[in-house]
């Protein structure tokens, strides 16, 4: 008989599914019309119905079967009885038939650290740029980022009635990311994604140091990967904190996938264990290809500003 999938390919396999729960979730709420808003910190910190029910869902749903796996998710949430129609039993058979690499074939539950972002760019979302949107789910052990589940669940959204809205990608280290059709930005161009809603002059200083050939203003850091693997843009700079360890820990596991890189504005990797701050707070530094250019052109004045 076949032996029983390992415990990291299943928890992968069981995010892929409720990723897509929670996209339906998503776009439930924004039919249904009443948002719902609250301002956490401000007008660009917000959260809506979706956050909490998605975050809900998730949370619930990963926790009922892999019990002693922490899970950390944006929302600071009431804890109140989950109803089970937010609870998602589902798994994807796709990833269980792939072979878990053999260093993380030995992991068990009390070892992982899932990081939930139940909406990734919610501004975005309560003005209608729907695109932006993605739902991340990141998986790490031993402090790194090493299989992540990024949905959008409006991918296609403007392409007419008949098209399929939504996707789901997925990667693990030493396996690969699937779901999207890998492609590197033009060769010798210098195409920069960074934030759409917390611009800066620091943040702006660094872009311009960058001699970039064009800037790409977008929300959501899920949003910006994804620019990166599908050859939108070359680099995602962010000079300023305020990204937090759920925005990146998918999103890194995905691009590290693929052989992309992502550090902070000095070149430290993230660390994902359960007792880590919540903030990355010296910036973000993503590319796929050619990291050290980018690196090398962050100015020390910008370096000085930001503090790990």
């Amino acid at each position: 008989s076949m032996a029983s999938p390992a415990l990291l390919m299943r928890v992968v396999a069981s995010a892929y599914s409720v990723a897509e729960k929670a996209a339906t979730i998503v776009r439930n709420v924004m039919a249904a019309g009443d948002l719902e808003i609250v301002e956490k910190t401000g007008a660009n910190d917000l959260q809506t119905k979706a956050d909490r029910l998605v975050q809900m869902s998730i949370c619930a749903s990963l926790a009922r079967k892999f019990p002693k796996v922490t899970i950390i998710g944006e929302e600071e949430l009431p804890t109140e009885e989950v109803t089970e129609e937010l609870i998602e039993d589902g798994h994807c058979e796709e990833i269980l038939k792939k072979t878990c690499p053999a260093q993380y074939a030995g992991i068990k539950e009390e070892e992982l650290v899932i990081w939930v972002d139940p909406l990734d760019g919610t501004k975005e979302y309560t003005e209608g740029l729907l695109d932006h949107v993605t739902v991340l789910i990141g998986i790490a052990y031993g402090g790194k980022a090493i299989a992540g589940v990024i949905n959008q669940p409006y991918y296609n959204y403007k392409a007419g009635a008949d098209a399929v809205l939504g996707r789901t990608i997925w990667g693990v280290l030493g396996i690969g990311a699937f779901g999207f059709q890998l492609t590197e930005a033009p060769a010798g161009k210098h195409i920069i994604v960074t934030t759409r809603s917390h611009s800066s002059t620091l943040v702006n200083d660094c872009i311009s140091a960058l001699n970039p050939d064009s800037v790409i203003r977008v929300g959501g850091a899920g949003n910006k990967i994804i620019q990166l693997i599908e050859g939108k843009a070359s680099a995602y700079v962010f000079a300023s904190p305020g990204c937090k360890k759920w925005d990146t820990c998918a999103p890194e596991a995905i691009l590290h996938a693929v052989g992309g890189k992502i550090t902070d504005i000095h070149g430290n990797s993230f660390q994902y264990n359960k007792e880590v701050k919540h903030m990355n707070s010296a910036g973000v530094l993503a590319t796929l290809r050619n990291y050290d250019y980018y690196a090398s052109h962050i100015p020390n004045t910008v370096k000085q500003s930001l503090v790990p």
